[in-house]
């Protein structure tokens, strides 16, 4: 008897860590629309089911990056809500109102290693520190316009100003990306640079317009929610053009 009861418990231990490890089904369009809204970026694999090629590899990408919350959706009128008609591993982001698609069958080697890097560089959030992966998702974006707030972690202002940007940035969702610069890290002095400023003139902040290749800094003073927030609308209004550019370097990147 103890024999039986403690080898149901086993298989019942089997069957919930195997629960525990599968993605979260998104049965409906309200299901879906909830499950993107509840956080700045999302991934949905609208698969047909666990069989599909990248149902496994996406399940293996989820575990290792713990800061995107994963779904999946295998309901195809679901599917077409989203202009989407075969097997797509899909990126929703807030920021920029973006759809990214990753459609299975046009990918020429689908990996847990190729998924974690495609979910890597479109991880682009209301505030998204720049380095060498999220820099391919911030160009590739169709928002060609940077907040830049360049500042050193581990300087006293540098939570503050971030938390601060973060809450603004929804007032300017598809007109700014708002990018951190840390200026701390060696490989960034030539972004500083590009804006004529050294680790030691922080922290600052700048408007990059990929458009016109055109940069700006806030004049100094204290980076207050109501600067910022001016100077994004003072670039919107136009009035920027008239203002002196930051630096003297003329670069496309940063």
């Amino acid at each position: 008897m103890l024999t039986t009861l403690f080898l149901c418990f086993l298989v019942s231990s089997v069957i919930a860590s195997e629960k525990d490890s599968a993605l979260p089904r998104l049965n409906d369009t309200k299901a879906a629309e909830a499950f993107i809204d509840s956080a700045e970026v999302v991934v949905i694999g609208f698969l047909e089911g666990e069989e599909s090629h990248g149902y496994e590899e996406l399940v293996a990408a989820a575990k290792r990056i713990d800061s995107v919350p994963v779904a999946i959706c295998t309901v195809k009128e679901v599917w077409a809500e989203y202009s989407l008609s075969s097997d797509t591993i899909t990126i929703f982001r807030k920021a920029d109102k973006h759809q990214e698609n990753l459609v299975v069958a046009e990918a020429k080697k689908l990996e847990t290693d190729g998924l974690v890097n495609f979910i890597s560089i479109n991880e682009v959030r209301y505030i998204t520190e720049y380095n060498q992966v999220t820099a391919v998702g911030l160009f590739n974006s169709e928002v060609k316009t940077h907040l830049l707030l360049f500042a050193n972690r581990g300087s006293k202002e540098y939570t503050e100003l971030k938390k601060e940007l973060r809450a603004l940035a929804p007032e300017f969702t598809g007109k700014f990306l708002f990018v951190l610069i840390n200026g701390a890290v060696k490989s960034n002095s030539r972004s500083l640079g590009y804006f004529g400023l050294k680790s030691q003139d922080l922290p600052r902040v700048g408007i990059y317009d990929g458009d016109s290749d055109m940069k700006w800094l806030l004049p100094p003073g204290e980076i207050s929610t109501e600067r910022v927030r001016e100077f994004c609308q003072s670039f919107l209004r136009g009035d920027l053009k008239e203002v002196k550019q930051a630096g003297a370097e003329a670069k496309t990147e940063l």
